[in-house]
């Protein structure tokens, strides 16, 4: 019936109305412009076109502090043509005239005073629903009290689908950084953490749904910079201590919401320092060993992640490899599953960064070398692909040992790093080119074949030829022509290529450090010539 009624032009007039000062009338015409919005997109653009949604938000935002029951039933209808109007999946145009209209602030306060009715609090939330998941409707819910409103609104449910509609609209907005300390600040923690403890041990279908949606939400809400060092207090906050009692927890939700809040709170060296001191190491490679055989993954994953952060602190190095932290990680490397593997990964290279000892008994590991070897061409997982790189030079540049570079050698790890130092990022190059400046200076022998299969020279001819390439790139680059002149046959390519016309060019770089290096390139080549 929608089509005909938008077809038959009666949208126009039936806006018209709105104008009226009648309750009745203004009651019937939005119960029936509200009609027609419903499921219909041609209907919410002809009361878009009519101007309808400005009157309707005209009319709430001055009768919004009046209380008297004929007016609450007002204020349900409009909300509920507002509800339906703003339910445009195929089009957000509306929902964003909507937010500009200022619709948002009007509707929050309405909220607030009528937080009672509970169909105008539904029709509220249904209407914030779909137009919270917007950007620029952040903006706006963050400049009102709608944390507030919707706290005190959540504490009086008891109700699972009333609590789980306030939750749809939450999530979206705990993805705002301001949101997420207004919540905080409101007692939304609190909250959640009452209904954590009323359902862990349930396992009724909606005590099991609110269990997970409301540590989801802790976790989102320790997202933010400020609200999760306003959370984690120095390590005193209570919400922390909660935490630390989910790892050892059966409950695999508990125990995922747990680990990535950890990773949460170690986004901060000083957190990162607090925790490691305080034990919560032990914690973690408790919860990773109880997953090591068919594990669930995304408690692999969340548990490597926070091990991960916390390794990023000097300090926190050396105590997390004596806590066994390496040991428990190898356990995952037969995992097939590409987060864990990432993980994994960044977890190695973090601890063994400065560590010496650590990198050479990794880097003399033959099976890790083996498996990172292997990974090195995981071209459909570029995030491992690149970690895996970024491991295997980084167990040389740390360890810088003969018995490290022998075992790449020999699992064919040489033409990865010779391909890493192409890459578009210079980090990486740069990593590349220090690792096989290395192998150059300390196993050239081992590593001829391979660095002339592999076409390093051609390869670092293009790097000094390229003008874009980083001041650090033309500067190892050059560092490693000099150290592969000791090798026969990468000699002889050095030669054949024009090698002196692009180090000359280099004399007068800008950069001193790669200026003073070409003057002693071109002499070493003039030498060897």
């Amino acid at each position: 019936m929608r089509s005909p009624c938008v077809d038959a032009g009666l949208v126009p007039p039936l806006v018209q109305l709105l104008n009226f000062d009648d309750q009745e009338v203004l009651l019937q015409t939005g119960r029936a412009l509200g009609n027609i919005c419903y499921d219909s997109h041609e209907g919410r653009r002809a009361v878009e076109e009519a101007g309808g949604a400005q009157i309707i938000n005209d009319h709430i935002k001055s009768l919004c502090s009046i209380t008297t029951p004929a007016n609450q039933k007002l204020m349900t209808v409009f909300c509920g043509m507002l509800m339906n109007y703003s339910n445009d999946d195929d089009d957000d145009i509306l929902q964003t005239q909507l937010i500009s209209m200022g619709v948002i602030p009007t509707l929050v306060k309405l909220l607030g005073i009528h937080c009672v009715n509970a169909a105008l609090t539904e029709m509220c939330l249904v209407a914030f629903g779909n137009l919270a998941e917007l950007e620029s409707s952040k903006e706006q819910f963050a400049s009102t009290n709608v944390a507030e409103v919707l706290v005190q609104i959540f504490k009086k449910q008891t109700e699972h689908e009333k609590k789980e509609m306030i939750f749809e609209v939450l999530a979206p907005l705990a993805e705002n950084d301001i949101i997420k300390i207004q919540l905080v600040e409101a007692g939304l923690v609190e909250l959640l953490l009452q209904i954590v403890e009323a359902t862990e041990n349930s396992d009724k279908d909606e005590d099991v749904a609110q269990l997970k949606t409301a540590s989801d939400l802790l976790v989102l809400l320790l997202l933010g910079d400020e609200s999760m060092q306003k959370l984690f207090d120095g390590g005193k906050g209570s919400i922390f201590q909660v935490v630390l009692s989910w790892l050892p927890s059966n409950n695999h939700q508990l125990q995922l919401a747990g680990a990535l809040s950890i990773a949460n709170f170690a986004r901060n060296d000083g957190n990162c320092i607090h925790m490691v001191d305080n034990g919560i190491v032990t914690k973690l490679l408790d919860l990773l060993d109880r997953h090591v055989e068919d594990g669930n993954v995304t408690v692999q994953h969340a548990a490597l992640s926070a091990l991960r952060n916390l390794a990023i602190p000097v300090v926190n190095k050396a105590k997390m490899l004596s806590a066994g932290v390496a040991e428990e990680v190898l356990k995952f490397l037969k995992s097939e599953m590409p987060p864990v593997q990432f993980k994994l990964l960044g977890t190695l290279r973090m601890l063994i960064d400065a560590q010496a000892d650590a990198a050479e008994q990794l880097g003399k590991n033959v099976k890790l070398v083996e498996r990172l070897v292997e990974w090195c061409e995981a071209k459909d997982h570029a995030g491992v692909m690149g970690e895996s790189n970024r491991l295997l030079s980084a167990l040389i540049r740390h360890s810088k040992s003969k018995d490290v570079i022998r075992v790449i050698v020999q699992s064919g790890g040489v033409k990865h790093l010779v391909t890493m130092a192409t890459s578009e990022h210079v980090i990486m190059q740069n990593e590349a080119l220090v690792a096989l400046g290395l192998i150059a200076a300390l196993e050239l022998g081992t590593a001829e074949k391979d660095l002339e299969n592999a076409k390093l020279v051609q390869v670092l001819h293009r790097l000094l030829s390229d003008e874009r390439s980083a001041p650090e790139i033309k500067y190892n680059s050059m560092v490693l022509i000099c150290a592969v002149m000791g090798s026969e046959p990468l000699h002889k390519e050095v030669m054949t290529l024009a090698f002196m016309d692009v180090v000359a060019k280099l004399r007068s770089h800008e950069n001193k450090t790669v200026a003073q290096q070409a003057s002693l390139t071109e002499q070493r080549l003039a030498v060897e010539s």
